[in-house]
């Protein structure tokens, strides 16, 4: 503990100078910017919109356009052909690059570049020194990452693509990594379900986790689901020194993971059982009675989950893994309970678009400094990947101030609306709606969808694996309900007929699974980063699903 808890005090610094320098966030937001611009003045694409020239924000703007991924793809194509000088200086150095399906019709490969890795790991480095400092019994106790591959595949220059999640946990300095009883290395098993049983195989043995992490709630959910059901083979498993992966397998386990499949002590394998035996069930809330802090998104449409997570691992502190993607993290959340994350002002720059003035010719432009509380924007992002005013379609709104800069909540995907007759529903309203119809009705959490259907009167139907048509019945019901408290104009279209009711549609069991391969075929990502939305914008879903309108 000594030599941690030493290590965490010295690093402590780092969160103390970031939020004294939040009352000078606007200078420094300007140094940041100065260099995005040096790291690929000297490039291709720099020359293309001549970076050279930029000498303040007005020139940045003038020169370089509101863009998507599709317009830095022939850049990137070109970077992954082994061409660093299309979007960087020559002495830049390519680490890999992470893979994410985001609202493209093709896999984006994000850039990664030494100062990208260290603009990621910074901003990490504040959220879980924060967190120990707010829980400082961590400093002796064990954590679970769940953590991604970032070697997943390589490009025709020999470039690493995946998830920089995992090439951070790789590069974790021994002192940091020794409380993480999860080997990096898990992470490079593909098939998911095989990849979670190891991790429990590798953790259950600890009754002293005190905190786990990773960004979806879902990813959670079937790691508990999956311990519940697999109980009587972990626990036999654990017994005999063993490893039975699903589906067989356990030969093609890594020889670093091997090595570590050992028996159990006698004890601890007690302790298990006498779990079962009370209570019928392995859950993370009884075999991880320490565990303090769980890391996971809460906002957004996932958030919706966050309440079934918390059944199922017990009477801890739930802190926000922050606003992140694959194109970098954007806030940082400092305290439990709160979706709201102090803008990593030193690590990217950011560009506001209000919300009303999306998608228009010459919408206002603003600082991090220039927002109001209480308002919604679409946020722009300058990274070290090579992406410049970067529209990543995530809208935020601002909740507060830290000095000069901004708190932060997610709310969602812009790309996530609906406006059939000028109800302007929100996957923010309807993720809302939805978990609070759950929650009255005392039923565990499901994944559902909602479809605009256009007719002679427009309607949204919704679409459900429950077994039994009268509960979707009534959770359409309670659903319509909460969707008019949230949303007037929605409620304005039902009572004038505008609009019909929610009808609820029930769909094959396995629909959700089926949708999510889909996609992720379609679009590259991985498991951990598909994100299954309350709401679409078009009725294609339908087709994806193989059901008639």
């Amino acid at each position: 503990m000594n030599a941690r808890w030493a290590y965490i005090q010295l690093q402590s610094m780092i969160v103390k100078r970031m939020l004294a320098n939040t009352k000078r966030s606007q200078v420094i937001q300007q140094d940041v910017l100065r260099r995005k611009i040096n790291l690929c003045a000297d490039s291709r694409f720099g020359r293309d919109h001549g970076l050279s020239k930029v000498r303040n924000l007005v020139d940045f703007r003038r020169q370089v356009p509101i863009s998507d991924f599709n317009y830095v793809r022939p850049y990137v194509d070109d970077l992954q052909r082994g061409d660093t000088q299309a979007l960087f200086a020559p002495k830049t150095r390519l680490l890999m690059f992470a893979m994410s399906s985001g609202t493209t019709d093709k896999p984006k490969y994000i850039p990664v570049t030494d100062e990208f890795v260290r603009d990621y790991k910074r901003g990490w480095k504040i959220w879980g020194l924060k967190a120990h400092k707010d829980h400082i019994d961590l400093a002796t106790k064990d954590y679970v990452h769940l953590a991604g591959d970032w070697q997943h595949d390589q490009t025709s220059s020999g470039a690493w693509c995946g998830s920089i999640s995992g090439l951070a946990a790789e590069t974790r300095p021994p002192i940091v990594r020794r409380p993480f009883i999860v080997p990096h290395q898990v992470g490079k098993i593909g098939e998911w379900t095989s990849r979670q049983y190891v991790t429990l195989r590798l953790s259950l043995p600890s009754r002293r986790v005190g905190m786990i992490i990773t960004a979806n709630p879902l990813t959670l959910i079937s790691l508990a689901q999956l311990a519940d059901q697999s109980k009587e083979v972990l626990l036999r498993d654990m017994r005999d020194g063993t490893i039975t992966m699903p589906g067989g397998g356990e030969n093609s386990l890594a020889p670093e993971l091997k090595c570590r499949i050992r028996p159990v002590a006698k004890k601890r394998i007690g302790e298990l059982e006498q779990i079962v035996e009370r209570t019928g069930q392995l859950l993370p809330r009884d075999f991880w009675p320490e565990l303090s802090v769980v890391g996971v998104w809460m906002g957004g449409s996932v958030g919706a989950f966050v309440p079934e997570v918390r059944k199922l691992y017990g009477d801890c502190a739930f802190r926000d893994h922050g606003l992140s993607a694959s194109e970098g993290r954007m806030t940082i959340p400092m305290q439990d309970e709160s979706n709201a994350g102090l803008l990593d002002f030193t690590s990217n720059f950011y560009e506001f678009i209000p919300i009303a003035e999306y998608g228009s010719e010459n919408p206002t432009l603003l600082e991090a400094h220039e927002l109001e509380e209480g308002e919604s924007y679409y946020i722009l992002l300058t990274n070290s990947g090579g992406l410049f005013r970067y529209d990543i379609h995530d809208v935020v709104q601002c909740v507060g101030f830290e000095g000069q800069t901004p708190l932060l909540t997610f709310l969602h995907k812009g790309v996530h609306f609906s406006n059939m007759t000028g109800e302007k529903l929100t996957e923010y309203q309807v993720a809302t709606a939805v978990r609070e119809a759950f929650t009255d009705s005392e039923q565990i959490m499901e994944t559902v969808l909602i479809v605009p259907v256009m007719g002679s009167v427009p309607r949204y139907t919704l679409l459900v694996e429950l077994d039994a048509e009268g509960k979707a019945a009534r959770l359409a019901e309670a659903i319509d309900a909460k969707l008019s408290i949230l949303n007037c104009e929605y409620d304005d279209r039902l009572k004038s007929r505008r609009l019909l009711p929610l009808v609820p549609r029930v769909v094959p069991s396995g629909s959700w699974k089926k949708l999510r391969e889909r996609k992720l075929a379609e679009r590259g990502g991985t498991q951990e980063q598909y994100k299954h939305t309350f709401l679409t914008s078009t009725e294609d879903v339908f087709n994806n699903l193989g059901i008639s309108i």
